[in-house]
């Protein structure tokens, strides 16, 4: 009889085992649907000895002193600010749009004071901002949203900006100054040895047992537990029976070429060029050294993982529906990104689960 059975050992899965396991000295089995450990933070060694991710760059920041001070237990950390830039008529221009990016896509020599006046001039007054296409012309005018946005967006979502909700875009910074960095949270880095390792250093606990490639289908009725906790879609667990909530997916290809390096910085977005949306050399994000290089083009699609929920009212709606469901159910919680219909960024995952087991778990008996 195990305490607790949790479902996908990503973030969630993984704190929460490391919480409950260590803290509360109850025993956990913690299982996955893949073969490996790190949900799609993921990373491994390919056959020519370079760190990739295998679903995606993930670059880890975070304001949250308490998940940062948390994750340090499992790992040493390697400063690392990402650098984006985006291919915009033949320049190589920083993303998120900043005071380098106008100059030089366009040959001015503004000042900050002066590209304030700049926006001022081509931003559209807008009243209620109701969708992401409204947001972005509210900042920067038409122009700069069709080379940046419009198009990188359809390609992301299959939808145009103005069919998504605000918040899409609305955490996109628009900046005046020139700080180059795709984020300005105080903590920016990188795991030193990989995600993985410190995964494996999280649910490195004799109360927790971690069975892969298990289906939670497959062993429910079987193993014995007391609890559940699931990270996986809450529609799959209900087997879609309120209807299926959509998700983007992404597919890679990957590369690794005979060169030290293929770009100048980690990322480069494509906004309209190609079906793919960016290209991602691992190594500016590992700061590995090695001869080679390998880069990954991504390619958003309608089918395979579920990676981002698509922020429309009538998808949340859905999702209020099989929550009212879980509610039903004693002794299951549905939690992660998958569990609540959420796009997490990795710290914010991490702080979903420390407050769900302070709040929750912590009063189970």
């Amino acid at each position: 009889m195990f305490d607790f059975l949790i479902v996908g050992a990503g973030f969630a899965g993984c704190v929460l085992a490391e919480r409950i396991a260590s803290k509360l000295n109850k025993s956990v089995l913690l299982i996955d649907g893949r073969g490996h450990i790190g949900g799609n933070a993921y990373d491994y060694y390919n056959e020519d000895g370079i760190l990739v991710h295998k679903y995606g760059p993930h670059i880890f920041h975070t304001d949250n002193k308490r998940v940062f001070d948390y994750l340090s237990q499992f790992t040493k950390w390697r400063i690392f600010e990402l650098r984006v830039t985006a291919s915009v008529d033949g320049h190589k221009v920083p993303i998120p749009i900043n005071l380098d990016t106008i100059n030089e896509l366009y040959g001015f020599n503004f000042n900050e004071k002066q590209l304030v006046e700049f926006f001022k001039g081509v931003a559209k007054e807008i009243s209620p901002i109701t969708n992401s296409e409204e947001i972005i012309l509210s900042k920067v005018g038409e122009e700069l949203y069709s080379k940046f946005f419009k198009y990188y967006t359809k390609k992301q979502w299959d939808l145009w900006p103005s069919e998504l909700d605000a918040s899409v875009c609305a955490r996109i910074p628009i900046r005046t100054n020139r700080d180059n960095r795709y984020f300005s949270d105080k903590y920016q880095v990188m795991p030193k040895h990989g995600y993985t390792e410190m995964f494996k250093k999280m649910i490195n606990h004799p109360n927790i047992h971690l069975m892969l490639q298990t289906d939670f289908l497959a062993i429910k009725e079987i193993i014995p537990y007391k609890y559940i906790i699931y990270t996986g879609p809450i529609d799959s667990f209900f087997n879609y029976k309120l209807g299926k909530l959509p998700y983007r997916s992404l597919r890679f290809s990957f590369q690794t070429l005979d060169q030290e390096y293929f770009q100048d910085t980690g990322i480069v977005n494509y906004p309209y060029e190609y079906d793919f949306t960016r290209i991602t050399e691992f190594k500016h994000l590992t700061g590995q050294k090695h001869t080679k290089t390998t880069i990954a083009f991504e390619y958003p699609t309608a089918q395979g993982e579920p990676y981002y929920p698509i922020p429309q009212a009538s998808n949340w709606n859905l999702y209020q529906k099989y929550q009212t469901e879980a509610e039903k159910i004693k002794n299951i919680w549905f939690i992660g990104r998958l569990g609540t219909y959420q796009y997490l960024n990795m710290d914010q995952a991490v702080a979903q689960a420390l407050d769900f087991f302070e709040n929750t778990l912590k009063k189970v008996k």
